[in-house]
């Protein structure tokens, strides 16, 4: 027995097990995770438990008078005993109220005589009586495996004494109550090694057996299966009960969120399909629009694509090309060097908005159109302030220095702006809104008044803080920004450049939520949709589509086309170098093609717009 002191000490040590192996984010699962082996991991029982494994298996074998846990007497260790690596730690896990106290089976798997091991054990468990003390829900069953005695004899051991039934050949007649599981070798049904899928064949054998035991009543398990992250999923979805796996912590965490990273679209979005009449011509090009998917790769918009019927309008596009976003102090850039590298054709710092290294401005796209003739906007899903939007429109070398990006827009040449947090610009002493207004902004109370405004610069808070998520409530907000910005532009019978980014793909990589990914993801893809039409209806309008950096590192291991089904698997809830896609479509589309810096959006767009500039 242990004292009062020494329980709180043995807590505390446990307790700091439990919360360095217990994952981060732990969902609830269907398939439950058989800790394959267990003895062979470093913390024998606590790793499992601590990552919900609901059968944890120990290879047993009697020598003398001791219950060794090992594979074989060649492997045995002193001191690793049944008794010790197994049901000491699960009574001080119960008596501790430590992890879940879900109901686990200790599934013992008999290396030697089958009778007289047996009767060691059911001797050994006897002081561990607390641990199934409520037989209705017990903390522990011992589940025997492996050497068993005959069948019929199974209902001579006592409560908690079950067993692991490896048969089904002839399931008539036996004594259910008494056998927990069905067991069977996965190579006796298909020789899968767990990458790609299971063939038709081996998927209606493995149905039929499942069939039949779950006939039964009965859970079942393969051993012997592939261990990978497939297989896992594979399993479970085929409804196998316990997936047998070496490592419970990686199965834990794969399993237990799958079902939020598998995302199916409730609704498909029409699409827009362009005329490509004047796409790739060496025509000239009067007007620019620059969409910026924040976070948007390759992945991305591939899940967006399935997730959408296995369509977008980004993907109807012919000229493609791909852009390295390096900041200049950093292989893994932020938004705010990202941003600015695309607004000002330099490498800056990561952090800096539109600011040069050595501190000074960068001279910015609608700093330097404007001074030609043209009418500048922006668009965004962000707070204006935010690191791409203010990369357009402010010089400063930190991108959390908000009110003082919230008093540059006031400077800036901009005929437009839309986007939210309004906040930025009124909780610290200056009413940036008055000075907006002072200089000539009209602040109008919607998008349709914006689009129909006769005055010379406008400007739109969508909302006081952060927009909301297109599924909570943003539905149709970008493709309509986009739309009124253009109405709005092209009232000026100027030539125009307007920058519109979709902010929250961003947001989905870093939280790995893939629904907010894709149906962000979706929504852009409706504003690139509005750009086209218009590209289309003016024959002077090149359209860019790109991204700042990649977010998330994401992969998609699966999906199902027929009804729009992704999975999407995060590696990281930051940013990565991965090259993103660029597309182009319009008069000198074709000059996007290729592989460049980040920074060469920029000097491209300034050769497409060459003949204003001279």
């Amino acid at each position: 027995m242990h004292s009062k002191k020494e329980k709180t000490v043995l807590k505390a040590f446990i307790g700091s097990i439990l919360i360095l192996l217990i994952p981060m984010t732990s969902f609830g699962q269907e398939a439950k995770i058989h800790s394959h082996n267990d003895y062979l991991h470093k913390a024998p029982f606590w790793e499992a438990y601590a990552n919900e494994a609901a059968s944890i298996e120990a290879d047993v074998i009697l020598q003398g008078n001791t219950l060794y846990v090992a594979h074989e007497k060649e492997s045995i260790k002193e001191g690793q005993t049944l008794t010790t690596l197994y049901l000491d730690p699960m009574l001080k896990a119960k008596n501790l109220g430590l992890g879940t106290l879900k109901p686990t089976l200790l599934l013992v798997d008999i290396k030697t005589e089958a009778y007289s091991t047996l009767d060691k054990v059911v001797e050994a468990i006897k002081p561990y009586g607390a641990l199934w003390e409520d037989q209705e829900n017990p903390f522990v069953k011992i589940v025997i495996s492996g050497n068993r005695p005959k069948v019929e004899d199974y209902p001579k051991y006592p409560f908690p004494i079950f067993f692991d039934y490896q048969s089904i050949q002839d399931t008539s007649n036996l004594p259910l109550e008494k056998i927990e599981l069905f067991s069977l070798s996965f190579k006796n049904f298909s020789q899968w090694n767990g990458k790609g899928r299971l063939v038709d064949e081996d998927l209606t054998k493995i149905k039929s057996v499942l069939d039949l035991v779950h006939g039964l009543g009965k859970p079942f398990r393969f051993w012997a299966t592939p261990d990978s992250k497939t297989s896992w999923k594979a399993l479970s979805e085929l409804g196998v009960d316990f997936i047998n796996t070496d490592h419970p912590y990686a199965a834990n965490a794969y399993l237990s969120n799958l079902n939020d990273r598998y995302y199916q679209t409730p609704n498909l979005r029409k699409i827009y399909k362009p005329t490509f009449e004047r796409d790739g011509i060496s025509g000239p090009v009067d007007n620019v629009i620059l969409l910026i998917g924040d976070g948007n790769g390759l992945a991305q918009i591939s899940a967006a694509m399935y997730g959408n019927g296995n369509q977008l309008t980004l993907t109807q596009l012919k000229n493609i090309g791909l852009i390295k976003t390096q900041a200049a102090d950093d292989f893994t850039t932020d938004s705010a060097a990202a941003g600015t590298a695309l607004a000002t054709g330099n490498k800056v710092k990561n952090r800096s908005v539109g600011a040069l290294p050595d501190g000074s401005p960068a001279k910015n796209l609608p700093e330097i159109l404007s001074s030609h003739g043209f009418v500048t906007g922006i668009v965004t899903t962000d707070n204006l302030t935010g690191a791409t939007p203010g990369a357009f429109y402010a010089h400063r070398t930190e991108r959390d220095m908000t009110e003082e990006i919230a008093s540059d827009l006031a400077k800036s040449p901009l005929n437009l702006f839309i986007g939210g947090g309004k906040n930025d610009f009124t909780r610290f002493e200056k009413d940036e809104t008055i000075n907006l207004s002072q200089a000539g902004f009209h602040l109008t109370s919607s998008l349709d008044a914006l689009a129909k405004s006769s005055s010379e610069k406008v400007g739109f808070f969508a909302s006081e803080d952060e927009l909301p998520k297109v599924m909570n409530g943003r539905q149709g907000y970008l493709r309509d920004a986009t739309k009124a910005s253009l109405q709005f532009l092209e009232s000026k019978n100027k030539p125009f450049f307007l920058m519109v980014e979709g902010a929250y793909i961003d947001s989905g990589g870093h939280i790995n939520d893939s629904e907010t990914v894709i149906e962000e993801g979706i929504d852009f893809d409706q504003a690139i949709a509005e750009a086209l039409r218009f590209a289309d209806q003016n024959g002077r309008t090149l359209v860019i589509i790109t991204a700042d950096h990649e977010t998330g590192g994401i992969t998609l291991p699966q999906g199902n086309l027929n009804d729009r089904r992704v999975e999407l698997e995060f590696t990281t809830e930051d940013h990565t170098a991965i090259m993103v896609p660029i597309f182009a479509y319009g008069p000198q589309a074709g000059l996007f093609r290729g592989i460049y810096e980040n920074t060469a959006v920029f000097t491209k767009i300034n050769e497409v717009l060459s003949p204003y500039l001279k």
